[in-house]
């Protein structure tokens, strides 16, 4: 390796992908190209993973379905990345540049570098891998499927109580002969994924019978994967008939399949059937409201849950809707029950116990990563709609 030129492979590579390449010596960056600009670099929010993979090929799979790639020879370390075919919706990158700190700014430059990415399927990577680690490391040859898939959020569901819900959706193929059991239980279950009921969702998960679909491959892990895809696709579209944008509703399918793909264990993929599933049903029942919404109230909740980190108000609104303020307001209220000015709160207070429990960030960055006007304002609000100020929640979730 000593005579190889690494510098100008990582450039090579960068040009020729069109994803950005990093090399380290240990942990320090020894150089970067980035074909986009990025006043931030997103590796920084899985560094931590990426560092903890030790085999001279690694692969993780970040929660916006963003894959890494990373190649290691003796102390080097090259890691390629973000890679994807379809890149996050404009709100989940808007969160992206919140936990790697992008100034408000700047925020704009990072969503056009991350989405001037060029798209690259999880196979194409993989192979860059592969050959990339045959120069690093004496010619080593690999396969696609031996490089290994590290997800920190998959080490964190494999918990008893959600492998057993999950175990409980596919068994094993049925034995010759018994007939098919799945039509009625899919209408069911994608019945409660349209609805978005995450409730019915969970209890009928704690219960559900097994199902036997037959066979699919020859191979109890290609039958699992083979399955893992039937469900994704059903999910998708009971979502999209529960009012999901169907952009949002197939890059959230084709992610989980090629997460799904990369998994090599029954309880991992049986695992991630069940928080794709949850995924679906909580993205439509945060859609939905009222027993019977309309198109303009499944309309508004979906422009509330695309703007939550921008100050969002109800004349806005009223233009995109083009209606007039009052009218919106009126509609909203007699179809849902609670006023809009109320929803939108509501929505920016969730995001926000959500934020003070799993990030660091203080209160501060937070409210205004929400568009509050101050630190006060988001404080006010907050407590209003969950009766604890910010710091008060997060020192009662971390008890």
């Amino acid at each position: 390796m000593e005579r190889l030129d690494l510098p100008y492979i990582v450039r090579s590579l960068g040009a020729l992908s069109g994803v950005p390449v990093r090399l380290y010596e240990g942990e320090e960056l020894r150089c970067a190209f980035f074909p986009v600009k990025l006043p931030r670099d997103p590796v920084e929010v899985c560094r931590k993973e990426l560092f903890s993979i030790l085999e001279h090929v690694g692969f993780y799979v970040s929660p916006l379905f963003h894959s890494y790639g990373v190649v290691r020879a003796g102390n080097t370390r090259l890691v390629i990345g973000p890679a994807s075919q379809i890149m996050a919706g404009e709100q989940r990158l808007r969160e992206l540049a919140f936990q790697l700190g992008v100034p408000k700014e700047e925020t704009a430059d990072f969503l056009a570098g991350m989405n001037a990415i060029v798209p690259m399927p999880v196979e194409s990577l993989l192979q860059l891998l592969c050959t990339v680690n045959h120069l690093l490391n004496d010619g080593e040859k690999l396969e696609l499927s031996e490089v290994a898939i590290y997800d920190a959020e998959q080490r964190t569901i494999k918990s008893t109580v959600e492998k057993r819900r999950t175990e409980r959706i596919y068994e094993e193929t049925a034995p010759t002969g018994e007939r098919h059991n799945t039509l009625a239980l899919e209408e069911t279950l994608m019945d409660i994924v349209r609805r978005g009921d995450s409730a019915a969702l969970k209890s009928w998960l704690a219960s559900a019978p097994a199902v036997h679909g037959g066979t699919m491959a020859g191979d109890l892990l290609r039958q699992l994967r083979n399955l893992f895809i039937v469900t994704a696709t059903l999910a998708s579209r009971a979502a999209i008939r529960g009012g999901l944008r169907e952009d949002d509703a197939f890059a959230l399918s084709d992610g989980y399949i090629r997460r799904a793909e990369l998994l090599t264990d029954y309880a991992k993929i049986m695992n991630l059937q069940y928080h794709m599933l949850l995924e679906y049903t909580e993205q439509v029942e945060k859609l939905r409201r009222g027993r019977h919404p309309t198109r303009l109230a499944t309309q508004a909740a979906d422009y509330v849950r695309r703007h939550l980190s921008e100050a969002i108000t109800v004349e806005k609104m009223a233009e995109e809707f083009y209606m007039s303020r009052p009218y919106l307001s009126a509609r909203f209220r007699q179809e849902t029950g609670q006023t809009l000015t109320d929803y939108i709160l509501g929505e920016k207070t969730e995001e926000a116990k959500r934020l003070l429990r799993w990030s660091d960030k203080s209160a501060a960055a937070i409210g205004a990563y929400l568009g509050f006007s101050s630190t006060s304002h988001f404080s006010r609000v907050f407590k209003k709609y969950v009766g604890l100020t910010p710091n008060e929640y997060r020192e009662k979730q971390r008890v």
